[in-house]
């Protein structure tokens, strides 16, 4: 018998001083079995940093065609495609055909080999961005981790602090890879 995913809720007060965006969120996250709490909670806070109304959770792990999280405009176009963790270098550059924009959070210790591994196959992709979240900030994220979780998250000039359960972490991220810049 297959194990299945785990429920969490996160009721999530956003204040994205970068983007002008301030609002709650009610979420549901299905926690897939071989999901830890560290990764969870690095797609959670890949939802604060992207928020939008038509931001959703997606399939991911359950899923190889469908990332962690993605934002579909009206006619079913992919405008965000984002992955948690050290995804291949041929499923970064499929991301990179099908949507408009990929972006990768990677937050592991040992994100520094698998970016040296990967990194010069997808410098080529025009539309992607990867970032590092320090080990140390995702392991305190995850300390967060509850099933019934009530979240602070405040954005501004590119760090997040989330706070929950009288704790607060800070989160800086490295950029690995910034998207190709069009000139005109």
């Amino acid at each position: 018998m297959a194990l299945k995913a785990t429920i969490y809720k996160a009721d999530v007060q956003i204040a994205d001083m970068d983007r002008h965006y301030y609002q709650d969120h009610s979420l549901t996250i299905a926690r897939h079995p071989s999901e830890t709490d560290e990764r969870m909670m690095v797609r959670l806070l890949a939802f604060v940093r992207h928020a939008h109304a038509a931001l959703s959770f997606a399939k991911g792990l359950s899923d190889v065609d469908e990332p962690d999280l993605w934002q579909k405009d009206l006619t079913g176009a992919i405008e965000l495609w984002i992955d948690v963790g050290q995804p291949d270098d041929k499923r970064i550059l499929k991301a990179c055909g099908r949507a408009a924009q990929v972006i990768v959070y990677s937050y592991s210790s040992t994100s520094a080999i698998w970016w040296g591994q990967v990194g010069s196959r997808v410098e080529r992709a025009r539309n992607l961005t990867v970032l590092n979240i320090p080990s140390g900030a995702s392991l305190a994220l995850a300390a967060l981790a509850k099933r019934s979780m009530q979240l602070q998250c405040t954005v501004q000039d590119g760090q997040i602090w989330v706070s929950g359960d009288d704790q607060t972490v800070q989160l800086d991220f490295e950029t690995l890879k910034a998207p190709a810049q069009i000139l005109r």
